[in-house]
């Protein structure tokens, strides 16, 4: 009865590690079957929730036309062709000045006047002139009277023609010296007739415009060396000015386009000017245009950035910039999608932005829908995972 009972025992201890062994059996090849058929993840795709989409935005992919060019900063500037800068020939103290800065003036408009020694020295000597041209005209005639009865021996005739030529000679060269400080016709026979000196040069306006800088006050000593009293700029006429750096300017030609940006304004032009050498301080090349016509608001020496259309517009499929991801191997990658949750990592190759869009050059397949703002994020989920 024992045995009996030991044999049951022993019986259902082996029926029950059978039956273990059997279901550890058929558990692992139930786990080994899931593992081979559950799909690998996309390392190139990523997917977002509906919550998580709400921090990308979508957009379609569109063409535009890139034109290759050049950008520099520039300026507004006078048309320095018809720029006058005005100062006093001679040296003197500033007597009175005419016009303000920012004023309109004619050709010929005083602007100011200075006390000049040298004026008063040769307005002088034209009145020692005058005099004595008018003492021996008065002697020659003296003389001719006299010689016609002969009451005065020949000499004393060649001697006053001598000395009425003399006169007049030296009257004419006194004439022509107040010509150079400025001085007209009228002028000289005035202090000529009046015997007056006063010895105040006046200095007119060489063109009509209006004074960008005005730098003199009276009281103020002008000598040789001393700064430009006043400059006078045409109104209407103005230059763009670009400083463009020298391995750019090899592409720069007169007659491209060129726009200027000026207070948020665009500003087209064409280029009429290439410098012949570069800045050997700066390495720039300064590249110009002139604007015949100054556009409302706009003022010399405003800044600008300038951009210079160097060949044909080519036309690409065109990425808003911040769609595009640069990553740490400096990569560039953006996102496409076709609904909104799935996207999928794609390495562009793309041209230098504008407006706000890259070109790409290769690396996208046709028109489609990308992530724009929030790109990035899905770049750092991708990354995320990956780890």
């Amino acid at each position: 009865m024992k045995n009996t009972g030991g044999r049951l025992v022993t019986t259902v201890c082996l029926l029950a590690a059978l039956g273990l062994a059997l279901e550890f059996r058929h558990g692992g090849a139930s786990a080994a079957a899931a593992t081979a058929t559950a799909p690998a993840e996309d390392p190139q795709k990523v997917t977002v929730d509906a919550e998580q989409a709400k921090q990308v935005h979508v957009t379609t992919t569109i063409e535009r036309d890139f034109a290759p060019r050049v950008e520099a900063t520039g300026r507004v500037d006078f048309d320095q062709d018809r720029l006058a800068q005005v100062t006093s020939p001679y040296a003197g103290r500033v007597r009175d000045v005419f016009v303000r800065a920012g004023a309109s003036v004619t050709q010929g408009q005083p602007l100011f006047s200075v006390d000049s020694p040298d004026l008063t020295q040769a307005e002088g000597a034209l009145v020692g002139a005058a005099g004595a041209r008018e003492q021996t005209h008065v002697a020659l005639q003296r003389a001719k009277g006299m010689a016609a009865v002969q009451a005065n021996a020949p000499r004393d005739l060649e001697q006053a023609v001598a000395d009425e030529q003399t006169a007049e000679g030296n009257y004419q060269a006194a004439r022509r010296t107040l010509h150079l400080f400025g001085k007209n016709d009228a002028e000289i026979d005035q202090i000529a007739a009046g015997r007056k000196v006063d010895g105040v040069l006046r200095i007119d306006s060489p063109i009509a415009g209006v004074v960008s800088q005005r730098n003199v006050a009276p009281g103020d000593l002008l000598q040789p060396g001393t700064g430009v009293p006043f400059t006078i700029g045409v109104r209407d006429s103005l230059w763009l000015v670009a400083d463009v750096p020298e391995n750019d300017a090899v592409q720069v030609r007169v007659g491209q386009p060129m726009t200027a940006t000026v207070a948020g304004r665009p500003i087209d032009a064409t280029v009429n000017y290439v410098a012949d050498s570069s800045d050997a301080n700066t390495h720039r090349v300064t590249v110009r245009a002139v604007l015949d016509k100054r556009p409302e608001g706009i003022r010399a020496q405003m800044l600008a950035a300038i951009a210079i259309r160097t060949a044909t517009p080519e036309r690409h499929i065109a990425v808003p910039e911040d769609a595009v991801v640069r990553e740490s191997d400096g990569g560039l990658v953006v996102f496409t999608t076709d609904d909104g949750l799935t996207f999928t990592r794609r390495p562009v190759h793309l041209g230098e932005p504008r407006d706000g869009y890259y070109p790409v050059l290769s690396g996208l397949p046709g028109h489609g829908r990308i992530a724009a703002e929030g790109a990035l994020f899905l770049s750092n989920a991708l990354a995320l995972r990956a780890r």
